[in-house]
C-alpha cells in the first residue's frame, strides 16, 4: 500500500520531532539531592558543581529542588532524574525501588566514617543518653540516614526505644531545622550529622550555641551521589571522572570542595551501604 504524501510528511515530520526530542532531552542533565537542609542552601551549596559538571559534560545541568525524600527516590526509578545525592538510607530505598537498577558511583572521603551527633540544650544536665528517657525528641527526616535510621539503631543498641523511653517522638525534616527545634525548647534533645552541626558552628549559627554535644555515634557510611538505572554508560564515565578529578588543593575546585564539605571524592560501591540496609531491617524501617 502507498500512502498518500501528506501522510508520508506528517510520518516524517512526527519521526522528526521524536529524534529532536530524544536529542534534546540528551543534552540535559537533570540533577537533585536529598532535602537534608534548607532549599536556598542546597541551591547554593550545588551551584559551583553544576557550574563545573557542565564543563565537563557539556550538557546543560539542571538542579532539581523536591519537597520530600521519597522524590529523589521516585525520580530516579522514573527516570526523571539522572543523578542524585543520596544518604546511605535514601539509596538503600532507591536500589531497592529500581530492583538494583541505581548505581552508586562516588562519595566523599568523609562518608567512609560518617556520624551523627546527639545534642541538648547547652543548660541542659544530661550527660549519657540514658538521661533522655522521658524528654522529647527530635529526629531529622524519616528517611534520613544520619539524622533518623543510624541514631534510632545506635539508640536501640544502648537499650532505648524512642516511642516508650521518649516522651514524645518529632521528625524536623532536615538537620538545620533539628538543630532549631532544641534551640527553641520544641525538643528537649534531638540528633543530626555531624558535618552540618560542623558548618553551623563554623558559620556562628545563633541556634548551634545554643545546644551541645551530648553523644556521638559510632561511624558508618552514608551519602553518595548515584544514577538512574539506564544512564547511558560513557555519560556515567565522564560523571565519575569528573568527581574523582576533583582536588581540594587546586584553587579553581576549593569553592566546590568546600560547599560540598569534601576534602575528595572516591570511587562508591553498592556492598558499602549492606551495614545500613541491615540497620533499617533491625529497625523494621524496610522489609
Amino acid at each position: 500500500m502507498t500512502l498518500p504524501i501528506s501522510n508520508i510528511s506528517k510520518t516524517l515530520a512526527a519521526a522528526a520531532l521524536v529524534v529532536f526530542s530524544v536529542f534534546a532531552h540528551a543534552q540535559v542533565l537533570r540533577v537533585s539531592a536529598i532535602p537534608d537542609e534548607a532549599p536556598t542552601e542546597l541551591q547554593r551549596k550545588f551551584k559551583p558543581l553544576g557550574d563545573y559538571l557542565k564543563k565537563e559534560t557539556g550538557l546543560d545541568v539542571q538542579f532539581t529542588p523536591v519537597t520530600d525524600y521519597a522524590a529523589v527516590v521516585e525520580g530516579l526509578a522514573n527516570q526523571k532524574i539522572d543523578l542524585a545525592w543520596l544518604g546511605g538510607f535514601t539509596f538503600v530505598q532507591a536500589k531497592l525501588r529500581t530492583q538494583g537498577g541505581v548505581v552508586p558511583i562516588v562519595q566523599r572521603a568523609e562518608d567512609e566514617k560518617f556520624t551523627s551527633r546527639f545534642i541538648v540544650p547547652a543548660a541542659s544536665p544530661a550527660k549519657t543518653l540514658q538521661d533522655l528517657k522521658g524528654k522529647t525528641f527530635a529526629f531529622g527526616a524519616p528517611s534520613s540516614t544520619s539524622g533518623h535510621l543510624m541514631p534510632r539503631y545506635f539508640l536501640n543498641q544502648a537499650g532505648l526505644q524512642p516511642e516508650t523511653d521518649f516522651k514524645a517522638v518529632a521528625y524536623s525534616g532536615a538537620h538545620d531545622a533539628t538543630v532549631a527545634f532544641v534551640a527553641s525548647g520544641r525538643a528537649e534533645a534531638g540528633v543530626l550529622n555531624a558535618s552540618v552541626m560542623d558548618k553551623l558552628v563554623e558559620s556562628n549559627n545563633p541556634n548551634a550555641a545554643k545546644v551541645r554535644v551530648l553523644a556521638v555515634t559510632a561511624p558508618y557510611y552514608d551519602y553518595n551521589w548515584t544514577v538512574r538505572p539506564g544512564l547511558d554508560p560513557v555519560l556515567v564515565k565522564k560523571l565519575t571522572e569528573a568527581f574523582l578529578k576533583l582536588d581540594a588543593t587546586r584553587p579553581e575546585h576549593k569553592e566546590i570542595m568546600d560547599l560540598q564539605r569534601a576534602s575528595k571524592f572516591l570511587p562508591t560501591k553498592v556492598s558499602n551501604y549492606d551495614g545500613i540496609e541491615a540497620a533499617a531491617k533491625a529497625a523494621g524501617l524496610i522489609k
